[in-house]
């Protein structure tokens, strides 16, 4: 998943003959520093929060939504798009205004505690989403989704907003590495547990897998996929207690939300405008919001993708998940050296490049062909109870690399913006970069909803993700890896 950058703004400097407090005792905005405590349960919210995006909307509920509740992989994959696509474009109207009030400073905790509030009882909800458009039915799974993920990215606006007030300049790289890894590792343990309490029991004959799975579920009925939803609300209600609880939070804003709204919209739109001096950086923007929405459909759609075309189930997909999870790690490092070593610009093509390549990989195999060539399975290759077959593996191969790629490119992009953007107005550059991040978040989903139902094919729907890939590519071409400076009439 993407993270946001949350620029911290300079420590203002202290006159002469004054005590300046040391590194430790001033937060990064020039306030007091929350204490250990609750600097690491502001990190911890992310361990509470990640889980949701692995066990719903990537490897287990999207797929058992997919092939069961809509009861057709193909339509089920068009649906799923219509509805991140919804969701993608209220995020995008509402995003400026929430990101205003945060900007501007006053209580972030009472908006995350609300969108907490709100994501729960939804995410519960989905355990009442029943094969066969039953219980809660399509539309139902349709208002909870949409509604969890407004919900979960502007809690992310708010709580990423928090991080300059709570910790000192020296620490802020920390917090939010730790925020980051402790929201992966969270995701890779409860994949873990779902996998051997839910899913494997009764499918493999090993000592450390109970008999039956937890809490008497039956797997005939798909409860080891339905219960994703509840052991992700359960867990995102338990684990963001800490920040609640310990983690203090900023005085109260002296303005209304309205008017922080309006000052921080209308300062939005400056910024953008102040865009024609900053040619470079606006090209840049343009070529990330193009792949980066198609690396999000990537993440989004690909386990839908696998469940409907190979037919997976919720053993299949846990396992697809963690192995994914794991290599997602690597990712990180080979971004990394890979910007140290040849710079932004090359990294980023060759991660985005790497994706594309991938996808069309992953896109030319199904259970009867291999890379486009027909293929005749003439039996398991292993006796273990997933990846029975030689497309199947090579499929797993395949993404493995798209995961390493994605994630790769995810920390080269906002390496790049801190490259090339004016170094007097980074605060400003970083937050159009967020705002880039969900303007056309709507944009993906759709086409790949509208290509599912025009060709009737899970394929070409996941296939169409090149687009965007390959135009977000042909833009980087014409970004050069120098930083601009402010211009002479700018101000602002």
């Amino acid at each position: 998943m993407s993270q946001d950058i949350t620029e911290v703004p300079m420590t203002p400097s202290t006159p002469a003959g004054i005590d300046e407090p040391g590194p430790d005792t001033q937060s990064a905005d020039g306030g007091v520093p929350a204490d250990r405590r609750g600097q690491i349960s502001w990190a911890v919210f992310e361990w509470a929060r990640n889980p949701y995006v692995l066990l719903i909307t990537i490897y287990v509920f999207a797929p058992y939504f997919s092939n069961f509740v809509v009861g057709d992989p193909v339509q089920g994959q068009a649906i799923w798009g219509y509805i991140n696509g919804f969701a993608g474009a209220a995020i995008a109207i509402l995003a400026p205004f929430l990101g205003a009030i945060a900007d501007l400073g006053g209580t972030r905790k009472p908006w995350i505690i609300a969108f907490t509030l709100i994501m729960v009882p939804a995410m519960i909800a989905l355990w009442f989403a029943l094969p066969g458009d039953g219980g809660i039915g399509i539309w139902g799974v349709a208002i909870c989704i949409v509604t969890i993920t407004i919900a979960y990215e502007f809690s992310a606006v708010f709580h990423n907003s928090m991080l300059p007030s709570i910790a000192p300049h020296s620490r802020i790289g920390f917090l939010s590495g730790l925020g980051l890894a402790l929201g992966n590792l969270g995701g890779l343990l409860i994949l873990i547990f779902m996998l051997v309490f839910f899913t494997l029991p009764g499918n493999v004959p090993w000592g450390f897998v109970p008999d039956t799975p937890l809490f008497g579920l039956d797997q005939s009925l798909h409860q080891d996929s339905r219960i994703s939803g509840p052991v992700a609300g359960l867990w995102l209600a338990a684990f963001s207690l800490p920040l609640f609880l310990f983690t203090p939070d900023a005085a109260k804003n002296t303005i209304g939300a309205m008017e922080a709204m309006r000052k921080g919209v209308t300062r939005v739109v400056q910024t953008v405008m102040r865009l024609k001096h900053y040619r470079n950086v606006a090209t840049y923007l343009g070529a990330r919001m193009l792949y980066n929405d198609g690396k999000t459909a990537v993440l989004i759609f690909g386990g839908v993708y696998a469940a409907g075309v190979f037919g997976w189930g919720p053993l299949d997909m846990l396992v697809y998940g963690i192995i994914l999870s794991v290599f997602a790690v690597l990712g990180g490092l080979i971004g990394g050296w890979l910007d140290d070593t040849f710079g932004s610009k090359v990294a980023i093509m060759t991660s985005i490049g790497g994706t594309t390549l991938g996808l069309l990989l992953a896109v030319s195999i199904t259970p009867n062909e291999l890379f486009f060539q027909p293929y005749e399975v003439t039996g398991p290759i292993w006796s273990l109870p997933f990846f029975k077959t030689l497309p199947e593996l090579m499929y797993l191969c395949v993404v493995i690399i798209i995961a390493i790629f994605i994630t790769a490119a995810y920390a080269n992009s906002r390496t790049m913006l801190a490259r090339i953007a004016p170094a007097q107005m980074m605060t400003e550059f970083f937050g159009l970069y967020a705002l880039s991040g969900t303007a056309t978040a709507f944009v993906a989903p759709i086409l790949v909803g509208v290509s599912t139902d025009m060709f009737d094919s899970q394929r070409a729907g996941f296939g169409s993700i090149l687009l965007l890939l390959i135009a977000g590519m042909a833009v980087m071409i014409f970004v050069r890896e120098t930083r601009s400076e402010r211009a002479p009439d700018d101000h602002g």
